[in-house]
């Protein structure tokens, strides 16, 4: 007697009804839309340090007009370093863009011509203010390790496109891992075979790639290998790992036909790559990585994590403008700004803009305040900051929300992470309460038992 069958006997078939659906809850879902979708693929573009809203898009004359002013008390927030400043306007001029008349500061000169394609979520709040914890909630929507990415969610919940190609794809910034490194990308409890990839710099984009034989013989041993890996399979049933390293190795084999072709832009028009900034030495090296996410999206690829801006140690190479944000700002922006600038246009120029949903986003904003007395840096600030998507589905040259005179605080609309999640999922055809994985006694969503769809951004 199994036992389910001795269970249905003995306890009258209550039990049996509830292993049944414990079983039910713990099966992998079909990969599909739950309704319609705007967009089939997803570009997120992650900003680590924590770039600052009110010296980009978050325009804000009352810093001018109390710069070296001391706050009021109601409007403050802790510093994650203990040293409240006065008042600091930013270093950069606002000027107002196109038809939309959207004020973006003068760091971005490149994003400036982009705005009437944007839509800005300009209240944004965060559950942390340590870079650590608010990392892996913009990446996997909770402030611990171990859960799934939202590159892995959208792999799990939509499949592939590409069987010859990973469904998901991180392209680390060229000069380091992201703080939290490889917990960005992360599979969690989800199936193995939807971590993410990582393809390096343009010079390597993936290690090990060509094999030292022949194809024929080549072909000959992957065969072969196939066969023997799936009887180990077999006889070791509901090994994830197992699972995963398999459908890994097997992607590899896939991968050295395909991924030459698509990692290779040399073909590419020299305009392509000047609009790219692959003529700069400032800008190539993530230039190269905007250009290979157009290439991988359409290659159809589902979701493609970039990061711009890596490790915390020295030389700091991330937005975390604590001591000198004029000249940590400047550093970053000529990095990020044309290439992202140049992404977005090529996608609409080619028409992918109309089906790829794209994610520019960081982990908390800055504060109103210098740090310290007469000092030229900004703390953080999980309490008020900007994001913007583009793409299908969306009110173009729109702005939701808005932060306080100062920019301290969300002070209409609040955008919790669940509600930029759900927002995301939902332009993707997924309903995110709908998308979910038993795990140790729960349904585990990218949202928690959070989030809402911010209908008012839609078009």
């Amino acid at each position: 007697m199994t036992r389910r069958q001795l269970l249905w006997e003995v306890g009258g078939g209550a039990a049996g009804l509830a292993l049944a659906q414990l079983e039910a809850e713990a099966a992998p879902r079909k990969p599909g839309t739950h309704f319609a979708p705007k967009a089939k693929n997803l570009i997120v573009i992650f900003l680590p340090g924590g770039i600052s809203h009110i010296d980009t898009f978050d325009y804000k004359p009352d810093l001018v007009k109390h710069h070296g002013k001391q706050t009021k008390g109601e409007n403050t927030i802790t510093p994650f370093f203990g040293k409240p400043g006065a008042v600091m306007r930013s270093p950069w001029e606002f000027r107002q863009h196109g038809k939309s008349g959207k004020w973006v500061s003068d760091l971005l000169p490149h994003l400036a011509t982009t705005v009437d394609d944007l839509t800005f979520f300009h209240s944004m709040v965060t559950r942390s203010n340590a870079h650590g914890p608010a990392i892996f909630q913009m990446s996997t929507g909770y402030i611990f390790q171990g859960f799934p990415s939202i590159g892995s969610w959208v792999s799990y919940g939509l499949g592939s496109e590409n069987k010859n190609l990973p469904s998901f794809v991180v392209l680390p910034d060229p000069r380091g891992l992201p703080p939290c490194g490889v917990a960005n990308w992360g599979n969690g409890f989800l199936p193995a075979e939807h971590q993410g990839v990582i393809f390096g710099d343009e010079k390597k984009p993936i290690a090990d790639l060509r094999a030292p034989v022949s194809d024929p013989v080549q072909a000959a041993s992957y065969d072969l290998l196939s066969k023997l890996n799936e009887e180990h399979l077999g006889a070791n049933a509901g090994e994830d790992a197992l699972a995963g390293r398999i459908r890994a190795y097997e992607m590899a084999a896939k991968m050295q036909l395909s991924a030459p072709d698509v990692t290779d832009v040399s073909k590419e028009s020299d305009a392509t790559k000047a609009m790219y900034g692959l003529d700069d030495p400032v800008t190539r090296a993530y230039g190269y990585n905007c250009l290979l996410a157009r290439r991988l999206v359409e290659r159809g690829v589902r979701c493609i994590q970039m990061f711009n801006g890596g490790h915390f140690g020295a030389p700091r190479i991330n937005w975390d403008g604590h001591e000198d944000l004029r000249a940590n700002h400047s550093r970053c922006g000529a990095v990020m700004d044309k290439p992202t600038a140049a992404l977005l246009k090529d996608l609409k120029q080619r028409g992918l803009l109309e089906d790829t949903l794209v994610l520019w986003t960081t982990e908390f904003g800055r504060l109103p305040i210098s740090e310290g007395i007469g000092e030229g840096g900004r703390d953080h600030n999980p309490e008020g900051f900007t994001s913007f998507m583009a793409g299908p589905g969306l009110k173009k040259g729109f702005s939701y929300g808005r932060t306080d005179e100062l920019g301290y605080k969300a002070a209409e609309n609040p955008v919790t992470l669940y509600d930029f999640h759900a927002t995301m999922l939902h332009l993707l055809g997924i309903d995110h309460t709908r998308l979910s994985w038993y795990h140790n006694g729960l349904q585990r969503r990218l949202t928690d038992v959070h989030g809402h769809v911010i209908k008012d951004v839609l078009a």
